[in-house]
């Protein structure tokens, strides 16, 4: 029987880990993005991406309630349903992304903490950066259940920063004749309403990523694979009911025609209604602690990542160093820590962003096969999804298409990355002797 334990962690807290990857600097920035691409059609774009990030999750949902005890999530999946090779590229792509997203979400935090203070951004947002990354890195030292525990707070914190946000706008559109539905007008965009709705939808694709930070954990979660089902599905659910009403809020504040792509979006929309400073305050705040809450999860996840590879033998030994009694994977946080740093370093965030991007959308591809492929061997899992095989192959032909979408230097990135991966898997079976695996395609 399944129940409350040392180190466990409630549905809750499960799902605020799940939040606090998804809520991240995503809906502070990328909204006004969706919304200068498409105008009103953002709406459109978040609740289609919306719908697709909730397949994902009753995927992750299945795999993860069958095989809760791997630490790994989608690599331990697809490692699990095809072997060594396609785990072992599928991994090594999930763990980029996570890893780099850990400097592009905490250089975001930097330069939020250095405009809130009113000093140079240039100068201090690096500094800030990694003094986030040191900090968060010593709060998974001390286990998993005290960063969820964590996070759980900071997700709180920035859900209710939304929440007042979106009753501002609500107020205004109640007590402002020249606010609210005159903004809502569907007009065609420049690129059309499909090109619209496509460019948008690629676009916020990103700011549904993390609920995946979840399954690493499924094991440390309050009533098993019932338990963590609830949480992946809650965390979903509640992130898409915000990600709309906040567009919705800031279509109700200025009109789409408005909007740029710039990295402040709801404050752009705040001075267009002249909102009080204190409300200013509120939503700076909210973008710090949405991007420290992201942070959190992605070292969580990533470090788990290199863990479980590791145990696997598909990567060195160093990464086996695992902490029983707090369940953190040592090495892999110091090692996630590292290159979040430098990252930081970089000097060009949109290559960082493709690295990330192009991964995250091949790791969730690759999902949709993984539970095709134990369907059709029968295996049994406690939580079935719904709808089968139909919604698996509908999130695996819409990524397709948004791959197609993608810009050219994303997937160039992304082809480059995964060649490398192959030359070094089986430059590394050449050298262990492994025996070729030889299979009929057909008969």
């Amino acid at each position: 029987m399944e129940g409350k334990g040392k180190g466990k962690v409630g549905v809750a807290v499960a799902a605020a880990v799940g939040l606090g990857a998804i809520i991240g600097a995503g809906i502070f920035v990328l909204s006004g993005t969706a919304i200068a691409l498409s105008g009103t059609y953002a709406l459109v774009a978040f609740a289609i991406v919306g719908v697709l990030a909730f397949i994902i999750a009753l995927e992750l949902g299945e795999l993860g309630s069958l095989m809760p005890y791997v630490k790994g999530a989608s690599y331990s999946y697809t490692y699990k349903a095809f072997g060594s090779e396609l785990g072992f590229i599928t991994g090594m792509l999930r763990y980029m992304a996570l890893s780099t997203s850990i400097g592009a979400i905490a250089l975001g935090f930097g330069s939020y903490l250095a405009s809130f203070a009113g000093i140079s951004i240039a100068v201090y947002a690096i500094p800030f950066a990694i003094v986030l990354i040191f900090v968060l890195s010593i709060v998974n030292m001390f286990g998993v259940k005290k960063a969820a525990e964590m996070d759980f707070v900071l997700v709180a914190i920035k859900i209710g920063v939304l929440i007042v946000f979106i009753a501002f706008a609500l107020f205004l559109a109640l007590n402002s004749p020249q606010l609210g539905l005159s903004n809502l007008s569907f007009g065609v965009p420049s690129g059309g309403a499909i090109g619209g709705i496509f460019a948008a939808s690629i676009a916020v694709f990103f700011a549904y990523s993390g609920f995946q930070s979840i399954s690493t954990i499924t094991d440390r979660i309050n009533g098993g694979a019932r338990g963590y089902v609830k949480a992946i599905l809650t965390a979903v659910t509640i992130s898409v009911a915000l990600y709309l009403l906040v567009v919705l809020a800031m279509l109700i504040m200025m009109p789409p025609s408005a909007y740029k792509i710039a990295a402040d979006p709801l404050a752009t929309a705040l001075k267009s209604v002249n909102a009080p400073s204190w409300l200013f305050v509120i939503v700076d705040i909210g973008a710090l602690v949405a991007t420290a809450s992201a942070t959190i999860a992605m070292i969580l996840s990533s470090s788990r990542s290199l863990y479980q590879m590791s145990m696997d033998r598909l990567l060195p030994r160093f990464f086996r160093k695992y902490n029983a009694k707090t369940d953190t994977a040592e090495n892999g946080i110091i090692i996630s820590a590292i290159i979040g740093v430098m990252i930081l370093f970089a000097g060009n965030i949109y290559i960082i962003a493709a690295i990330s991007n192009f991964g995250l959308m091949f790791d969730y591809m690759i999902i949709g096969f993984d539970v095709i492929h134990f369907r059709r061997r029968n295996v049994k899992a406690p939580f079935a999804m719904p709808l089968y095989p139909y919604l698996p192959i509908a999130s695996v032909i819409l990524l397709l298409v948004m791959f197609t979408g993608m810009p050219q230097e994303a997937l160039a990135i992304g082809v480059v990355l995964i060649m490398l991966l192959l030359v070094v898997y089986y430059s590394l079976r050449e050298i262990r002797e492994k025996k070729v695996i030889r299979i009929r395609l057909f008969e």
